[in-house]
């Protein structure tokens, strides 16, 4: 090869990035470990990079591209991690351009080869990186900064800490409102990689520093921060130290910095004494649940079951109860649906009595909520309940307006109620469900809505793991194959679906004596789609029968011939499945 050849890679590079074609520039950047695999590692390292490095005045897709492509995939192509230093210098000013998402993937790459460099390429190329972005002239270069300290922090050697230290200080104190966003999104990261007393010492003030902020913007990423520092700092030192900033984070006049601190109440409730947490923030918790914004008070009722976890059941009654069931009558639908997704867990905590009492009328008042969504979230939680206060009563207060649901007009409160039956019948019993739940099981599969017929034959076949093959012989498969006539063919299909889905259920006497035969009567059905979902029924029955001597001559005297004339009908797909399943039959 001569040295023209050698340089072809090269050249073709750089004609493409010169190109006014922006999907051909971006096509280029997309083959650079094609490119750099022909070049070898040495040229790779000694034109590829620095090329790149030089040629980074593009679009934000071209450079996004180039930011995601310098990872730490792209290594080996240098010739191992030894050499994964070399790719920071076009990294660095991915790091500093205007487009926050190509400095966020850079910063992605940077953080990708500092898991791969020893501590000698970190003390001698990652960390001057660091100082030049964390000390640039534009806010953008210390913005990426900020994400590319914990990566690094535990190859940082003891002696150079310090140093490291000041760098984030200086982030945290910035002028620019940016910047200080970023150093306390990152805090968090960055505390969990360092030892107590250097969160102590070090991290605690810097965080005083950004929770009280003027921009709110700062202040509610600071609440993770406060997280983290109660995770890593033991119950004793948390109540020590971090006491006053817990207690006034839940009263800041953001409403973001009250949602967020609403959203992480639990995990900084959990640090203090009992003391602490019924004198203070119990009511804080309650203004929270009662605050101004709805979102708010929608974090909080999420927070509720886990904050009663923490309560007696006296201060639960006494305290909770009472505003939670405040937010049964909120006027905003989200506050009500993250209620009902939530209210079920207290009954574990209240017991039988105080459940029966206290949360069964809440429980019917938001059944009976306009909002699909709030039904919704109650329903599907039912089960929490019903471990508690029993069946009996579970069914005396709910099940008439669980039935009431069962033909509620938003498909998916219809869909939630099929998949709690199953459940509901286990505790009720065989005698109950038919007598109450019956009919309005088979009336499902009349629905309008698909997803419910078809939820509809999956409660059929767990109906029939709960009660038995011989109670679905008696009770559901004649209402079920009486479909198979009906004049509207969406019956008929829904008769074939629930055999289909049954089938795995049932045993080989009750294929062959009770279904079969309404099987091979569809045959010569006149709708296509009728006959070819007979075929794929026919092939899960032959599967299902197995391969005992007497099933496999029933399979080749019945089923096969069927097949055969489902593969003569003149419709393609008719003959497609009916192929598919002869093949299964014939086995």
């Amino acid at each position: 090869m001569d040295a023209d050849d050698q340089l072809y890679p090269i050249a073709i590079l750089i004609d493409e990035l010169k190109s006014d074609d922006v999907t051909l520039r971006l096509n280029s950047i997309h083959r650079l470990s094609t490119i750099a695999l022909a070049l070898g590692p040495e040229r790779a390292r000694d034109e590829l990079i620095p090329f790149l490095h030089e040629s980074l005045d593009d679009e934000d897709e071209v450079l996004l591209a180039l930011a995601e492509e310098l990872g730490a995939g792209f290594v080996e192509y240098l010739g191992g991690a030894q050499y994964a230093h070399l790719l920071l210098a076009p990294l660095e000013n991915l790091a500093t351009v205007e487009e926050t998402v190509v400095r966020e993937k850079a910063c992605d790459s940077i953080n990708q080869l500092a898991a791969l460099m020893n501590e000698t390429q970190v003390q001698e190329a990652y960390l001057p990186l660091l100082k030049r972005l964390a000390s640039g002239e534009w806010f953008t270069s210390r913005t990426s900064a900020a994400l590319l300290f914990a990566s690094v922090y535990d190859k940082v050697p003891a002696a150079m800490r310090p140093e490291v230290h000041s760098l984030f200080a200086a982030l945290c104190t910035d002028d620019t409102p940016m910047v200080r966003r970023a150093a306390a999104r990152d805090m968090s990261a960055l505390m969990k990689h360092m030892p107590k007393d250097v969160v102590v010492h070090d991290m605690l003030p810097l965080y005083t520093r950004l929770s009280t902020d003027d921009q709110d913007s700062v202040r509610l990423l600071t609440v993770q921060d406060l997280v983290t520092m109660v995770e890593v700092l033991s119950p004793a030192e948390s109540q020590q130290l971090l006491l006053s900033p817990i207690s006034s984070v839940f009263q800041d006049k953001s409403w973001r910095v009250r949602y967020m601190a609403a959203d992480n109440f639990v995990k900084l409730a959990a640090t203090v004494d009992e003391s602490v947490l019924h004198d203070e923030l119990v009511p804080a918790f309650v203004n929270l649940m009662r605050d101004a914004e709805a979102e708010v008070r929608t974090a909080a009722a999420g927070q509720a079951p886990g904050l009663a976890k923490l309560l007696d059941q006296k201060t639960i009654i006494e305290r909770l109860l009472p505003v939670v069931k405040e937010l049964a009558d909120d006027p905003s639908q989200h506050v009500r649906g993250a209620l009902a997704a939530q209210v079920s867990a207290l009954a574990p905590l209240l017991g039988k009595e105080a459940t029966t009492e206290q949360l069964l009328p809440l429980f019917l008042q938001l059944l009976k909520d306009e909002f699909p969504e709030v039904r919704l979230n109650i329903i599907s939680r039912l089960e929490q309940v019903n471990e508690v206060i029993g069946i009996e009563l579970l069914s005396q207060s709910l099940l008439p307006a669980i039935m009431t649901l069962a033909e509620d007009k938003q498909w998916r409160v219809r869909q939630a109620i099929i998949e709690n039956i199953p459940l509901l019948a286990h505790q009720l019993g065989v005698k109950f469900f038919d007598e109450q739940l019956s009919g309005l099981c088979m009336s499902w599969l009349g629905d309008t809505v698909f997803s419910i017929r078809e939820a509809a034959t999956i409660n059929l076949k767990k109906l029939t793991e709960v009660f038995g093959v011989e109670w679905a012989r008696q009770s559901i498969i004649p209402k079920v194959l009486q479909m198979s006539t009906h004049p509207n063919y969406l019956y008929r299909m829904t008769t074939i679906f629930a055999v289909i889905t049954m089938a795995p259920s049932l045993d080989s006497d009750t294929i062959v004596s009770s279904v079969l035969g309404a099987m091979l009567s569809m045959v010569q059905d006149p709708i296509p789609n009728i006959r070819f979902n007979v075929a794929k029924a026919l092939e899960v029955l032959s599967r299902e029968l197995g391969s005992s001597p007497a099933n496999r001559r029933i399979i080749q005297e019945r089923i096969v011939p069927a097949l055969q004339t489902l593969h003569d009908d003149a419709d393609a797909d008719v003959q497609y499945y009916a192929q598919r399943a002869l093949q299964t039959a014939q086995m």
